[in-house]
């Protein structure tokens, strides 16, 4: 279409803060087509703007501004770390023919401050975030119906990911992670060195889906348990992808029973399958 009101470019964005004590998910959505002021996305560097969110970046550090409804985020991110490549030097397998992949870095253990704002209250902030960067022009495998994955930021510096992708059954169509140690030693998973196994399991009185919300996850790091720090952290997205899903605050459980990190875990596919 010829037309300048044509959209070549959608943008979407969600946002989420998980309030631990009020046991709450507050949860908001945006999308625009690109142009006329209202959003646009860089190709040269992080300068993102979605109506009235925005991140950027300069000389290492990130600003996220996103107000919301009943909910605000105002941070900044500095870089601790250098940039983990996931993958192959950054080229990410996500099935079993090679095409099926993603470019694919993370920068664990952001060093972050700013503040959160809920229902009219503001709460100023210090921790540590995560920050993921993938893209990709493969579609998923046609078996996969959806994935979980976990991003962790250890205690002790080192940085956890590991995801697989689920056919309609739960088998594991593809898996793959990594393990960035507190000095820096990088060990990539290969396909078939991580386990998901559910542990315990939620259901969404909203949607009416299950969600497996403490999993054993086995990788060559160790056998840890993610667990979710509260049950209901379902995101409903309908109002701009289409998907529900659920994401969330959740903590990581060594082996030997011991605490050692926070991140996030994502699972996507339950409600229905992916269609992309």
């Amino acid at each position: 279409m010829a037309s300048k009101f044509a959209a070549k470019q959608l943008l979407f964005a969600h946002a989420a803060i998980t309030d631990v004590q009020g046991k709450k998910l507050w949860h908001d959505q945006r999308i625009a087509r690109e142009g006329f002021g209202v959003a646009f996305a860089s190709q040269d560097d992080m300068q993102i703007k979605l109506r009235d969110w925005s991140l950027k970046s300069q000389g290492g550090q990130y600003t996220a501004d996103l107000p919301a409804t009943d909910f605000g985020l105002k941070l900044q991110f500095n870089e601790t770390q250098t940039v983990l490549l996931q993958g192959k030097q950054g080229l990410s397998r996500k099935g079993p023919e090679e095409k099926q992949a993603s470019y694919y870095y993370s920068q664990p253990q952001l060093a972050t401050t700013g503040s959160l704002q809920i229902k009219g209250q503001s709460f100023e902030v210090t921790g540590k975030a995560w920050l993921d960067h993938e893209w990709s022009q493969e579609y998923l495998h046609p078996d996969a119906a959806g994935w979980d994955w976990i991003g962790m930021n250890l205690d002790d510096g080192s940085a956890l990911t590991a995801f697989r992708l689920r056919d309609k059954n739960g088998n594991a169509v593809w898996d793959g992670g990594s393990f960035r140690s507190s000095k820096n030693e990088l060990y990539t998973f290969s396909r078939g060195e991580v386990i998901f196994k559910p542990v315990r399991s939620w259901k969404s009185p909203l949607t009416q889906t299950t969600y497996p919300i403490e999993w054993m996850v086995r990788t060559p790091a160790d056998f840890y348990t993610v667990r979710a720090i509260i049950d209901n952290q379902e995101l409903d997205s309908r109002q701009s992808t289409g998907a529900i899903y659920w994401e969330g605050l959740s903590e990581l459980i060594d082996s030997k029973g011991k605490r050692v990190g926070s991140g996030y875990l994502e699972m996507t596919g339950y409600a229905q399958p992916l269609r992309m």
